[in-house]
């Protein structure tokens, strides 16, 4: 739901003439002003990964590798020869009380495939409505920008962690390091461009061929519109195996219906407009609607194995990035 939002109209040059310079004018311009934009973002993700990373366990775990994790005392069953003697040695204990297993850290990366909707509804932000007493702050940003805040952010939480991501559908190629991180906000910001204008590009869910098998796939968008889609593929994902996180993303006007009077809704994906003479009386039935819809996206998400969080733009980010990198945590595929 929300107000159309304007287009804005860049001031190209009409150069029918030279179209192979009016081409490369206008792919300047896009260039310079995702440049402009890629500084900010970034900078905004790593303050938020930042921030979560100094109170979130590492996504460290027993298994096969070289690298030392810790000492565990001897368990019966333990294969002897994995048993440290010098340091059952240093612990002065009678046998088997002083005996240590070395462990190591499992080193097998695992890959994120992260994609975040990028359909006109995302690109919408309310404003303050001081008429009506249900009215609260008015959205800190759009939707699309705080999607993929939270989706650079977690990208640089997984790269610490040494995982792999991919952004589904844009960029299929792997990322790890800390150096990836650049790319993916440079591919994340090439395939939508700012307003209803991006539509046509990210807004359809990863394809099951874009998801790697075993990996984990996280999901961000505001979940509004008809939901067979979603639950479709939330199935297919969960026969590769596939499982992860989706975190519903709103405005806070999406949640609350603040609006009082005589209001106009124009619909940002072809809906046709609707003219509400008291919104107000709309209220209750709206909020019904919206639990049940969540109801369901819920229900989906756990006959396939994924969590699910939610999110309103006027609240923290890192409060939802918590909840996405602990979804991740609680296992390597499939089923949570």
């Amino acid at each position: 739901m929300g107000v159309r939002a304007p287009v804005r109209r860049g001031a190209l040059m009409s150069a029918r003439a030279d179209p192979a310079g009016r081409d490369a004018f206008a792919l300047g311009l896009d260039a310079a002003a995702l440049a402009s934009r890629l500084p900010p973002l970034l900078v905004a993700a790593e303050r938020v990964a930042a921030t979560v990373a100094q109170g979130v366990h590492g996504r460290r775990r027993v298994g096969a590798g070289d690298s030392f994790w810790q000492f565990r005392p001897y368990a019966p069953g333990d294969p002897v020869a994995r048993i440290d003697w010098r340091q059952a040695a240093r612990s002065g204990r009678p046998a088997p009380l002083g005996w240590h297993v070395r462990e190591t850290e499992w080193e097998a990366a695992e890959t994120v495939c992260l994609w975040a909707d990028a359909s006109p509804s995302m690109h919408w932000q309310s404003s303050p409505w001081p008429a009506s007493p249900h009215a609260g702050a008015p959205a800190a940003t759009t939707k699309y920008h705080r999607a993929a805040l939270l989706l650079l952010a977690l990208a640089a939480l997984l790269l610490r962690a040494g995982e792999r991501v991919v952004l589904a559908g844009i960029d299929a190629r792997p990322a790890s390091g800390r150096a990836a991180l650049e790319r993916l906000a440079l591919a994340l910001l090439a395939a939508s461009p700012p307003g209803p204008a991006g539509h046509d590009r990210g807004h359809a869910l990863p394809a099951p061929a874009d998801v790697p098998r075993l990996a984990r796939v996280v999901l961000i968008g505001d979940f509004l519109g008809p939901l067979d889609e979603v639950g479709a593929a939330l199935a297919r994902y969960a026969a590769l195996p596939a499982g992860g996180a989706l975190l519903q993303v709103l405005d806070p006007a999406e949640e609350t219906l603040p609006y009082a009077g005589r209001v106009r809704f124009d619909g940002l994906e072809g809906e046709e407009p609707f003219l509400a003479p008291r919104a107000e009386d709309l209220r209750a039935a709206y909020r019904d609607r919206l639990a049940a819809q969540r109801h369901r996206l819920a229900a989906m998400c756990s006959a396939s194995g994924f969590r699910i969080a939610h999110h309103r733009t006027d609240h923290p980010p890192e409060t939802a990035l918590l909840a996405l990198y602990a979804a991740l945590a609680t296992g390597t595929s499939g089923r949570s």
